[in-house]
């Protein structure tokens, strides 16, 4: 009896460090549907973003700066609107977009996009008015977001007290990211009119939170907010995102423990991950599966991967604070996988990153 206890004891610390540090496992405690995959769309070039509207049609970006919507059930492409002033350098260019939750009675859409400002590689956030046909009335909510031809994060979501949440990468200059005066590095809030709310951690600032390297997936699950993170070469990262608080780049990456890390994370107030991969697999888009249809992905991130060129089901546990399980999709099948968004019926829409002929998979119930 005592063999097996000190067995099993330490079973469990092995089992707790490996889900700790990035493993995958198979989860068999729920009812499984057969999944089908089908290309419902091609021909696309580099598209970034890809979200359900209330339209019932999914609506797309690419980063030379083309916003479309797609028909679900035909796949047709109907081009909305392209915007001229978009400048595409390496990952650059027109990145994330978000609509009003009220979108029926103000139709109004929000997108982030890279330019030249005086010469200078610049990101702004512009809301435009939905016509019925394109997009009119631009205004511009926030500017001067340094830019580069990599580590532009750029994801956007609106949180149920409707405030606009922005992801920015450091631009390609880590340093950027301790900086609580620059823009780059950080994760922004402000209202929908581009105003800065009067509870933000800076009075007049933006800025929400700070020490990112290059956060590429962001949603909205009831009041909690979780992000997809590109790391170097070591901890690709899930976080829960916090008020005003220090996410550690460059000065921490993944976990607090290596090196000076721990005591970089004390004395500045830094929130670890709830999960890590190393070595990278360049996490993108993430959205939230909380539906019937495919039962064995209720309330589970879905993730989209570029270097691994797959989809990660990211099984969260009850209280949405831990991660349970990571189990791995379409390995290889697709390429390079960019964001990904579920209509209300449960069915999961991935684009790809391949350049040229990109693609919109479908998944759905088997």
């Amino acid at each position: 009896m005592k063999t097996w206890t000190i067995f099993a004891a330490i079973l469990s610390v092995v089992v707790f460090i490996t889900c700790k540090k990035g493993s995958s496992k198979s989860d068999n405690t729920q009812t499984e549907v057969t999944l089908a995959d089908k290309v419902l769309t091609q021909n696309l070039n580099y598209p970034w973003e890809i979200l359900w509207g209330p339209d019932n049609k999914l609506w797309i970006t690419e980063r030379g700066g083309k916003i479309s919507r797609v028909d679900p059930a035909s796949g047709a492409v109907t081009p909305l609107f392209t915007i001229s002033e978009v400048v595409s350098q390496g990952e650059g260019g027109l990145l994330g977009m978000v609509l009003h939750p009220d979108f029926s009675t103000t139709p109004e859409v929000f997108v982030a996009y890279n330019y030249l400002k005086s010469g200078a590689y610049t990101k702004k956030i512009v809301k435009f008015t939905y016509n019925g046909t394109t997009l009119t009335n631009p205004q511009v909510l926030l500017d001067n977001i340094p830019a580069s031809s990599i580590h532009n994060g750029t994801r956007l979501a609106i949180s149920p007290d409707k405030k606009l949440y922005i992801t920015s990468g450091d631009a390609s200059i880590s340093s950027r990211a301790q900086d609580k005066t620059n823009f780059a590095g950080k994760i922004q809030r402000i209202n929908l009119d581009g105003s800065i709310p009067a509870d933000n951690p800076i009075p007049g600032s933006p800025l929400w939170s700070y020490g990112h390297r290059n956060p590429q997936g962001l949603v909205f699950v009831n009041d909690r907010l979780y992000s997809s993170e590109h790391g170097a070469s070591t901890n690709d990262e899930i976080n829960i995102i916090q008020k005003g608080r220090n996410f550690g780049w460059p000065n921490v990456e993944g976990f607090c423990d290596n090196g000076t890390e721990p005591s970089f994370c004390t004395a500045n107030n830094v929130v670890e991950p709830i999960f890590a991969w190393t070595p990278t697999i360049a996490p993108s888009g993430i959205d939230y599966y909380n539906n019937d249809a495919i039962p064995q992905w209720k309330n589970s991130l879905l993730l989209a991967v570029l270097k691994d060129s797959e989809l990660l089901q990211i099984k969260l546990n009850t209280a949405g604070d831990k991660v349970e399980v990571v189990n791995t999709f379409y390995k290889n099948a697709y390429g390079r996988m960019r964001d990904v968004a579920i209509s209300p019926d449960g069915k999961v829409y991935i684009i790809t990153s391949n350049g040229g002929n990109d693609k919109i998979i479908e998944v759905s119930k088997g």
